[in-house]
């Protein structure tokens, strides 16, 4: 038997194997439980490591990246979407955190603790800025993931995740793998995913030359193609 090529192949026969095909649309409520557990058990999840955990405690991280609410919209509410599978959650949040760090970091942006002080003079181009770069790498890495535009801003606009600095790449590379994990484990009770997990299935986008498809039916002889497609 021929290995799988791809993760993406392994994923498809694991749950072909263990769990039931699936031929039939199921009922609208079931889609809805089943959106409400994975998008309450990501986020639980995620507050539960970060809020509980001494290590992120002891470093300040936040208890959750707010932007991830609106992941777990797209990755249990459409799971469907290619703006909801994985290279675009990972890859995506990540882009755009790595992007707000570095802006923040140009600008020398520091945020006061009280939230009364005024914000530096220059926070809203960093933040525009930031935003607006993210979206134009997001595209050019073919990792678009509309929450993430939000994720940008956090290192300009936050003082908690300001003041993490480059541990704000593992609060989101963690978290990212923690929703995409929940996600695998209640999308596929009714549904597949993730669709893909680098790109999506390529689908011909031209019929076959005339005769190609003659070659394709015709049995092997030595009559020529031309002779044949008379």
């Amino acid at each position: 038997m021929q290995a799988p090529r791809t993760l993406a192949d392994a994923h498809q026969r694991f749950w072909a194997r263990h769990l039931p095909l699936i031929t039939q649309p199921q009922p609208l409520w079931i889609r809805l439980v089943l959106t409400f557990v994975g998008a309450f058990g990501g986020l639980a999840i995620l507050q539960a490591v970060f809020g509980h955990a001494s290590y992120f405690l002891l470093r300040g991280y936040p208890q959750i990246i707010a932007s991830y609410g609106a992941s777990a919209v797209l990755c249990f509410g459409i799971p469907e979407s290619p703006l909801a599978q994985p290279r675009a959650v990972l890859g995506g949040h990540f882009v755009s955190g790595l992007t707000g760090i570095i802006v923040a970091l140009i600008f020398n942006i520091h945020l006061p603790v009280d939230h009364h002080d005024a914000a530096p003079r220059l926070s809203w181009l960093a933040a525009s800025l930031a935003s607006a770069v993210a979206i134009v790498a997001m595209q050019l890495t073919k990792t678009t993931h509309p929450p993430a535009g939000a994720t940008a801003l956090l290192p300009i606009v936050d003082s908690t995740i300001n003041r993490l600095r480059w541990n704000f790449l593992s609060a989101i590379l963690l978290s990212s793998t923690l929703l995409v994990a929940v996600a695998m484990l209640t999308n596929n009770v009714v549904r597949r995913y993730p669709l893909f997990w680098w790109s999506p299935a390529t689908t011909p986008t031209a019929l076959p030359k005339k005769e190609e498809a003659i070659g394709d039916v015709l049995p092997v002889t030595n009559v020529p193609v031309e002779t044949a497609a008379r």
